[in-house]
């Protein structure tokens, strides 16, 4: 086993140190441009915005009751991570919470850009694998991979779970896929692909399903959607109603509406004389992740990737919440980013230098307008 991971990390070792000069070149220019403006560079990765959400239930635990203070009820965030804060802090109590937090984010960060790698390695190359983590590295609000947030976590558990698929894992597949439900509430997007595409592959004869045991299978679907079930359901019991959970969304003004205040707000953009720059760049991810995904079913992805996808998006696209977050939310859905991966992988090298380049860079500038420039949440 030991022997087998130190190979993959050796096979892998390009994309981890390429994604990692690319956030390094992202926290230097945050940091300087921080410094020249007299900002706290700790309490902006550490402890702002959703980073002090998952501290204080880190701390001191959720709520038992609904209440009805909009935006309020912290309920509303998954356990998995300020669980792994509690942990981190105590074995580190000298430390400050925050550290531990932006610790596990770091990390996961890491075994996450080596999940997307293994992703685009084992369908197009070593050369696609690298460059996709570079990709997701080098997206506009990539910084926030590096701070008190969710999304790296979350990452990792899907990219990883969706391998499993790929390589026919059902039972890891499963597990980290509940895990990701655990983590976030797109979390039931990476269930439903591990689920439908473990209950399609049931349908087909044992030789073209390629596994000896058709029960693996069932039990990476029926396992996958566990994470995300148990924590709905554990909202319902606190607070003593079904709906327990959705009621706390509705307090945070967060339902689906099928896409209708998205392009409420789309709209509302075009013809604003002077739009918000960061809204215009989620705007922009927004519908670049659009066209990613046609691109990725023209190229006939896998099904559990294009699953996978599609189920993100149209959660993204057609929630009623808060517009400006929805790039990050998409971060996630790192298999958007393989049709371009795959061109340039096969483009000459300087062509291939020059726009990983420029896309770092961008990613540097758009990441410090988005804690420096934008005065709201990332």
């Amino acid at each position: 086993m030991r022997t087998r991971t130190t190979a993959a990390l050796r096979h892998a070792w390009p994309a981890l140190a390429a994604y990692t000069a690319v956030r390094a070149l992202g926290l230097l220019v945050f940091t300087m441009w921080a410094h020249r403006d007299h900002r706290g560079v700790r309490h902006l990765l550490m402890e702002s915005w959703d980073c002090d959400w998952y501290l204080r239930i880190a701390q001191s635990g959720y709520a038992d009751e609904l209440g009805t203070r909009i935006d309020g009820n912290n309920l509303a965030f998954f356990p998995l991570y300020p669980l792994l804060i509690r942990a981190g802090d105590a074995l580190v109590p000298w430390l400050p919470r925050g550290a531990a937090g932006l610790s596990v984010s770091v990390a996961a960060s890491l075994l996450a850009a080596w999940g997307i790698f293994a992703v685009g390695d084992r369908l197009y190359g070593r050369g696609t694998g690298v460059v996709l983590a570079v990709l997701w590295g080098s997206l506009p609000v990539a910084l926030v991979q590096w701070m008190g947030y969710t999304e790296s976590l979350f990452t990792a558990l899907c990219a990883w779970s969706l391998y499993a698929v790929l390589s026919d894992r059902w039972l890891w597949a499963g597990s980290l896929a509940a895990l990701a439900g655990l983590t976030r509430p797109t979390g039931v997007a990476v269930a439903a692909a591990v689920s439908l595409t473990a209950l399609l592959t049931l349908r087909r004869p044992p030789a073209a399903a390629g596994s000896r045991r058709p029960l693996r299978p069932l039990l990476g679907a029926l396992v996958a959607p566990l994470g995300w079930l148990a924590y709905v359901g554990w909202v319902g019991l606190r607070l003593g109603r079904w709906d327990g959970y959705f009621a706390v969304q509705k307090l945070w003004r967060n339902e689906w509406d099928g896409g209708v205040a998205t392009y409420r707000r789309m709209r509302d953009l075009f013809v604003t004389e002077r739009p918000a720059l960061f809204v215009a760049m989620v705007t922009v991810v927004l519908l670049g992740a659009v066209v990613l995904f046609v691109l990725s079913v023209g190229d006939r992805q896998p099904l559990p990737l294009l699953l996978f996808s599609g189920l993100l998006l149209v959660i993204v696209l057609g929630s009623s919440g808060v517009y400006f977050p929805r790039a990050r939310f998409l971060l996630p859905g790192f298999p958007l980013l393989l049709p371009v991966a795959v061109a340039l992988a096969r483009a000459r090298a300087h062509v291939r230098v020059t726009v990983l380049i420029a896309a770092a860079l961008t990613s540097a500038v758009c990441g410090g307008h988005m804690l420096l420039g934008w005065h709201g949440p990332p």
